[in-house]
C-alpha cells in the first residue's frame, strides 16, 4: 500500500505567520522543528506550598537556555512547548528562557485533563449555577488572540487529552472548546492519546465531526503503538501522527519507534508523521534525578544526536527526514483560515 499525497497548504494559509514567544515568525523560517516538547512541567499549588527539593527557578532557566542553545547548534530551529494549564504553564518563566535563546519557542493553550476539570468549571458555563459563556472557549481564544496572562505571548497550538477514562463529560468540554477555537482562529490542534487503546480514532472522529480539518490535527503519542493498521487508519483519514516519545524508555523503546517509522516511510507516509520526545528540562512528574537513572536518553537532543542518524543508516532518505522535521511542522503550525 502506498499513501496518497497529503494536500498541500494553500498560498493564503502559507502566508500566515506562526505565533512564538518573540512574536510572529513566517512559516518558511520555522526550520527543523520538535513538535511535542515541554520546557518546564510544574504543579503551582504543590510548588508554592511544598516546593520540590530539586527545583530552583534560576538554575532551571539556565539549564533550559543551555539545552536550547545546544539544539540550535544541532540544527533545531523551533520547539513547540505543549505545557498548558493542568501541567503548570508559566509563560513568564519560559519567557525568561525565550529571551536568551535563538530557537523559536511556540506556546500552547488548552487544558490537560483526562478525566475531570477543576471545581470552577462545574459552576461556570451555559446551564450551570453561575452561568455565562463557556469559559474554556473564552480562555483558549484569549490566549490565541490577545496573549497568555497579559504577557502578549500568543498561543500557536491547542492541546487536548484523552486517555484511559475516555471521553468523559469534562474531556468532551475541553475538546469541544478546542474545536471552536480552532475554527475561529485556524490554530492547529495536537492531542495526547493512548495509542494502546487506539483512542486516537475517537479523537479524530470527535473533532472532525465538529468541523476540524484533519490536515490541522496531530494525534500525539501515536508512536507508542506499532499497530500499523491503526496508524494507517489515522493517516489515511488525513491526520498527522506523532511519533513523539523518543527516549521515553518507560513507555516505548526507541527500537520499536524506529521500526515503526521506517515501515511507514517505506509505505509513503512521510508527509503524515512528526517526530519529537515529549521531554522537559524539569518536570515535577518525573524529576531530573529519576530521569538520569531510568531514562537517560529522554532529552531534547536525542533525535538530532542519535535517532535521526539511525533512521538514515537504516534507509530513511534525506527528503523523508526533511519532510517529517521541517515540511510537516510548517504545514501544521501555519494557521488555517480563522481570524487569529
Amino acid at each position: 500500500m502506498t499513501a496518497a499525497a497529503h494536500p498541500a497548504v494553500s498560498g493564503d494559509e502559507a502566508a500566515r505567520p506562526v505565533a512564538t514567544y518573540r512574536g510572529p515568525v513566517v512559516p518558511e523560517d520555522l526550520g527543523w522543528t520538535l513538535t511535542h516538547e515541554h520546557v518546564f512541567v510544574l504543579s503551582p499549588e504543590l510548588d508554592r506550598d511544598h516546593p520540590h527539593p530539586e527545583w530552583d527557578a534560576d538554575r532551571a532557566v539556565d539549564t533550559a537556555v543551555a539545552g536550547l542553545e545546544e539544539l540550535w547548534e544541532l540544527g533545531v530551529r523551533t520547539v513547540v512547548d505543549l505545557t498548558v494549564p493542568g501541567l503548570g504553564r508559566d509563560v513568564a518563566l519560559v519567557g525568561r528562557v525565550a529571551a536568551r535563546v535563538r530557537v523559536n519557542l511556540v506556546a500552547s493553550t488548552g487544558w490537560y485533563t483526562d478525566d475531570v476539570l477543576p471545581p470552577y468549571f462545574r459552576t461556570h458555563g451555559p446551564g450551570r449555577l453561575v452561568g455565562g459563556p463557556e469559559p474554556l472557549t473564552e480562555m483558549f481564544l484569549r490566549d490565541i488572540r490577545e496573549g497568555i496572562a497579559g504577557s502578549g505571548v500568543r498561543a500557536g497550538m491547542l492541546k487536548v487529552v484523552t486517555d484511559a477514562p475516555g471521553l468523559t463529560p469534562d474531556v468532551r468540554r475541553v475538546l469541544e472548546s478546542a474545536a471552536e477555537a480552532h475554527l475561529a482562529t485556524g490554530v492547529p490542534i495536537t492531542t495526547h492519546s493512548n495509542a494502546r487503546l487506539r483512542n486516537g480514532l475517537d479523537q479524530l472522529a470527535f473533532l472532525t465531526e465538529r468541523g476540524v480539518d484533519p490536515r490541522h490535527l496531530v494525534i500525539g503519542h501515536s508512536g507508542d503503538s506499532d499497530d500499523l493498521d491503526y496508524l494507517r487508519r489515522l493517516m489515511d483519514a488525513g491526520a498527522t501522527i506523532g511519533v513523539d516519545r523518543f527516549g521515553m524508555a518507560h513507555v516505548v523503546d526507541d527500537e520499536t519507534s524506529v521500526r515503526t517509522v521506517l515501515a511507514l516511510l517505506k509505505e509513503g507516509y512521510a508527509d503524515r508523521i512528526v517526530l519529537s520526545h515529549d521531554a522537559a528540562f524539569f518536570s515535577r512528574v518525573t524529576p531530573p534525578s529519576w530521569r538520569r537513572v531510568h531514562t537517560p536518553h529522554w532529552r531534547h537532543d536525542h533525535l538530532p544526536r542519535h535517532v535521526v542518524p539511525q533512521l538514515r543508516e537504516r534507509g530513511a532518505r534525506s527528503e523523508d527526514i526533511d519532510q517529517m522535521m521541517i515540511a510537516n511542522a510548517r504545514r501544521l503550525l501555519t494557521p488555517a483560515g480563522g481570524t487569529a
